[in-house]
């Protein structure tokens, strides 16, 4: 959430801002909206001032026809204050719900486009993998290895539903373990987060309201997270921090839950688009300062390419252009590992930083030197996600013989040297 003077101070950048993301709001209707706010609001403050001092002035009057004229005169304020109030009830409704709809400002580095599809690739790392023998895909490969079973998925669950078997649920142990690992030497905290959560949290994150559709909700009005970032973020909210605690760096471990809602058609086969999966996610509350944004968000996208790395798998990063960045996020990289069995890179991690969007709306904030209260800054990238990780170190790891090589540095993890 941006800060409403701002926003007053800084009218054609937020416009050009929602324009570049494709988001389509009325800043001058929410200009107009704060006016009455201010108008309602300031009046309502002079009328409970001439409240309180009549409250107070009525004990100490001794005349009876003052005292009685002072309590006439606070009926009335207390009436038209009561009109005032109903009269900001609707002001304040629309006011909050334009507010939610004001994008974050993006990087001047991020490129202008519609989609993912204008996308700018900025690094590509290993060669993409061809074998002298006729590849299967992952679901094959799983299958033949009793890894998978999407029949009885399907049965339980339902649509896009999974049960990962044998060795498909021990490379998933040996992912999460080593990662556990990997990470923690980056100097993050882990930490196993709810996975059910009140609605605030989902709009202090910015997946709401316009992730709705894509969010499961419980008859009490909770919500299942579709990333730890929801639930770690909301860890430190309505707390004052203290700057030399920063950089605070969590390791956030969940069951991850999405509905998929808009991707009817899409990715009907395998493991890369389901209900629900496991995710460590990357979570980094710093001071508000832009430079140390940008340096943090570069070592958070690094440690997922090193990791990436570790296990050999060739990938690409990509900057997000302007349409395919989320409502908060000032600038994204997203990492694509190259999956052999449809001849492309598919997306692994997206790290994003958002300056005080999201701690505004959390009240996250902290004491600078001066002893200056201010809003933290926040960042978050995908460690690594399971099932899909699973989708490329199959196919790219997979043998002439129908065996899979398990990669070095999660051998210790898994137990062995291959599967098959």
């Amino acid at each position: 959430m941006l800060d409403i003077k701002f926003i007053r101070e800084n009218v054609d950048i937020v416009k050009m801002a929602a324009t570049k993301k494709k988001i389509t709001i009325d800043i001058d209707r929410l200009v107009t909206v704060d006016d009455s706010r201010r108008e309602i609001m300031s009046r309502l403050e002079g009328k409970r001032a001439e409240q309180k001092k009549a409250s107070d002035a009525i004990p100490t009057t001794s005349d009876p026809l003052l005292r009685q004229k002072l309590i006439a005169e606070m009926q009335i304020l207390k009436a038209d204050i009561q009109t005032d109030e109903e009269s900001l009830k609707p002001v304040m409704e629309e006011w909050q719900k334009l507010m939610l709809q004001v994008p974050n400002i993006p990087d001047m580095t991020v490129p202008d486009g519609d989609s993912d599809a204008d996308n700018e690739e900025v690094k590509v790392w290993g060669e993409k993998t061809v074998f002298p023998f006729e590849a299967k895909d992952h679901v094959d490969l799983m299958l033949k290895h009793n890894m998978v079973d999407f029949e009885r998925g399907s049965k339980v669950h339902g649509f896009r539903g999974y049960y990962l078997l044998g060795d498909g649920a021990r490379l998933s142990w040996a992912i999460w373990n080593y990662a556990n690992d990997f990470f923690q030497q980056k100097g993050f905290i882990p930490v196993l987060p709810p996975t059910v959560v009140r609605k605030a949290n989902l709009y202090g994150t910015g997946h709401l309201p316009n992730e709705a559709d894509d969010v499961y909700r419980t008859q009490d009005e909770d919500y299942l997270i579709g990333t730890a970032e929801v639930s770690v973020m909301g860890y430190h909210a309505d707390e004052i921090l203290e700057k030399d605690q920063f950089p605070i760096k969590y390791l956030g471990f969940s069951p991850c839950y999405r509905r998929e809602a808009g991707s009817h058609g899409k990715d009907t086969r395998g493991l890369i688009r389901v209900h629900e999966f496991y995710k460590l996610e990357q979570v980094i509350l710093s001071e508000a300062s832009h430079e140390e944004s940008v340096r943090l968000h570069e070592e958070l996208n690094r440690n997922t390419e090193e990791f990436i790395e570790s296990l050999n798998i060739p990938y690409h990063t990509v900057v997000n252009c302007g349409g395919d960045l989320g409502q908060g996020q000032v600038k994204k990289y997203d990492i694509e590992l190259w999956v052999p069995g449809e001849q492309t890179y598919r997306e692994i991690s997206s790290a994003s930083y958002f300056h005080d969007f999201q701690t505004r709306r959390f009240n996250i904030r902290y004491r600078d030197e001066a002893g200056k209260v201010r809003y933290a800054h926040s960042l978050n990238c995908t460690a690594i996600p399971t099932p899909r990780i699973l989708v490329s170190l199959v196919e790219n790891f997979q043998q002439a013989d129908g065996t899979i090589k398990i990669p070095p540095v999660l051998r210790p993890y898994f137990g062995k040297e291959q599967i098959g």
